[in-house]
This record gives C-alpha cells, sequence and structure tokens, in this order.
C-alpha cells in the first residue's frame, strides 16, 4: 500500500465564512523513507503569537481561496516553491484561535522538500520538520491546564507546540491512526 494513501482520505479544503487565514501542512517522504511535516517557529519579536511552533501560513489576500493562501504564505516564510507541492492531500477541521469567529483553514500537501528552505527572519526564527512516527508517540504528548481549558503540547528542543496548531496536528494525527487501522 503506498503510504501516502491515508493522507489521500482526508476531507476537501473548505472554506467557512469568515475564514481570512490558512496554513499550509507540508508533508514530505526523506532518504530515509520517513514522512515529515515542516513546521516554524515564530520570532519572540512578533506581535501575535511570538515564540509559537506553527505551520506556515497567514491571511489571504484579495480573492484568495485558502489553498492559494497557504501556497502563497508557504513561499513567504520558508521559500517553498509552487511547483515542489505534488499534491494537496485534502484538508483538516479550521480552527479558531482567540477569535472564535474567524477561522484558520489547515491545507495538507504532499511536497517534494527543496534543497533547502529558506526562513523569512521578520516571520521565522527556525524551521522544524520531525518525523510523523515521533509525532504519532503519545508517550511525547502533554495535556496541561491553560485558562480554564485543558490544552495539548509537545516539546521541541526549538519550541513547543500547543493551541490552534496543536490542535489541527492532532487533528491530523488522528486521521492517519484512523487509516492505518482500516
Amino acid at each position: 500500500m503506498d503510504k501516502w494513501s491515508i493522507y489521500r482520505t482526508l476531507p476537501d479544503v473548505v472554506d467557512p465564512p469568515g475564514a481570512e487565514a490558512a496554513v499550509l501542512v507540508p508533508l514530505y517522504e526523506d532518504d530515509e523513507g520517513d514522512i515529515r511535516v515542516v513546521l516554524t517557529r515564530r520570532p519572540d519579536h512578533m506581535s501575535s503569537h511570538p515564540g509559537d511552533v506553527v505551520f506556515p501560513g497567514g491571511h489571504r489576500e484579495g480573492l484568495e481561496v485558502p489553498i492559494e493562501a497557504a501556497l502563497r504564505e508557504a513561499w513567504e516564510e520558508i521559500r517553498l516553491p509552487e511547483d515542489n507541492v505534488v499534491e494537496i492531500l485534502g484538508g483538516l477541521e479550521p480552527v479558531t484561535t482567540r477569535n472564535r469567529t474567524k477561522p484558520i483553514v489547515p491545507v495538507v500537501a504532499r511536497i517534494d522538500r527543496p534543497d533547502e528552505f529558506v526562513a523569512d527572519p521578520a516571520e521565522v526564527d527556525v524551521i522544524i520538520e520531525p518525523r510523523m512516527a515521533d509525532l504519532l508517540d503519545e508517550s511525547r504528548w502533554e495535556r496541561r491546564p491553560w485558562f480554564g481549558h485543558t490544552l495539548w503540547f509537545y516539546e521541541f528542543p526549538e519550541g513547543i507546540l500547543w493551541g490552534a496548531t496543536a490542535f489541527m496536528m492532532r487533528d491530523l494525527l488522528r486521521h492517519v491512526r484512523s487509516g492505518e487501522k482500516a
């Protein structure tokens, strides 16, 4: 069975009312045959979500649909050429942060990793490329209280994955696990 077949069963990318932002969830197969995901850590000087570990993404411009916005933002933040996007695999459940009326649309894509990613220093402090196998290891995840909510946290040496991005990642991991059982 093709290792990408599980990801191809993701639901279609949606465009819910109020969605002003989109993120790309870039996945690639490394030289050892492991699937990896590309995340970034935002610089501490940013006005919103400083120091957070996130997927490349941001606000839509003009009449962009979520896929177009996610691809443009990935180019701007990590210099992922659109030609390196092999296929859009599907979408994850849109997530909100502080503003509950403006969901963020996650777009999952299979990519050919370029020879190097180039981080835009205004938006990206470091690029993190964990193996999906490590993210699937439940012993590495923690649940912690946060302002009356219980959230998921995953620590990397470079930073902590939590909040909306952790919710998106957990949605992707749930999908992968359900596909592996099928």
